[in-house]
């Protein structure tokens, strides 16, 4: 579960009527780092859209895991905005999360519980003068439904995101990312907690680059609750980098 374009750029995008697309390719150290993650998939790509509109706004992801013997697991998310406010800083936001993947123990492999959820409530985007600072915060109601699978029953909750960018040395590196709080009564605490601060390097800023939309950089998955290990359990702490490229069209 990745947002690995920063939605900062798309509440910036929105501010400003622009549109952005992207596809990601991330090298994942996880396996490297823990030893009960020695089969945690290395390679993710997400494909990413935003679209304003004179209502609001539209975005969507999708990630997708790879191993040796291909796709092992694939997750979205598709969210629209409705603006409450003529500055376009107060919108109403609904939101729908889902997916499904596998994961190897010893022996075989378990499913990973990827419950459909959908998410509605509000939130408050800002932008500095010159948009090279943006933050955003959403407060939802979050409705989990019942996963088939893994007899986990429907529950209802709460989640808490805030989104955060910055550009800088005149638009060749950025600092964005994302944290999410939820409700789980599934898990130790019942809170999940996951955040992805990334790092990107524009290549197009370089002298005699312009035109090549490619950014080069790294993010940290830091999480608790969250990630699967071998075991098929999700009740650590985890710090996760990694080694990532970027093209924007």
């Amino acid at each position: 579960m990745k947002r690995l374009f920063s939605l900062a750029a798309f509440a910036l995008a929105a501010l400003v009527g622009a549109q952005a697309q992207n596809v990601q390719l991330h090298y994942d150290l996880g396996r490297t780092l823990y030893d009960e993650l020695d089969a945690r998939p290395s390679v993710t790509t997400t494909v990413e859209m935003f679209k304003p509109d004179r209502w609001g706004s539209t975005f969507l992801f999708a990630d997708f895991d790879y191993k040796n013997d291909g796709t092992v697991g694939a997750y979205w998310e598709i969210a629209r905005e409705f603006n409450l406010s003529k500055n376009k800083q107060w919108a109403a936001h609904v939101e729908y999360n889902g997916g499904a993947g596998s994961g190897e123990i010893p022996g075989g492999y378990y499913a990973l519980r990827y419950q459909h959820a959908f998410l509605a409530g509000g939130a408050w985007n800002w932008a500095s003068e010159d948009f090279s600072k943006t933050f955003s915060v959403q407060l939802m109601y979050k409705y989990y439904f019942k996963n088939a699978h893994t007899g986990v029953r429907p529950f209802s909750g709460f989640q808490l995101t805030e989104v955060w960018g910055w550009q800088f040395a005149k638009g060749l590196c950025s600092f964005n990312g994302f944290c999410d709080l939820w409700y789980d009564p599934n898990v130790n605490g019942k809170l999940i907690l996951i955040s992805e601060p990334q790092f990107w390097v524009n290549m197009n800023k370089l002298k005699g680059w312009k035109g090549i939309n490619l950014s080069l950089g790294t993010e940290v998955e830091i999480s608790n609750n969250f990630v699967f290990n071998n075991k098929g359990q999700n009740n650590k702490f985890y710090a996760i980098p990694t080694i990532a490229a970027k093209w924007t069209f």
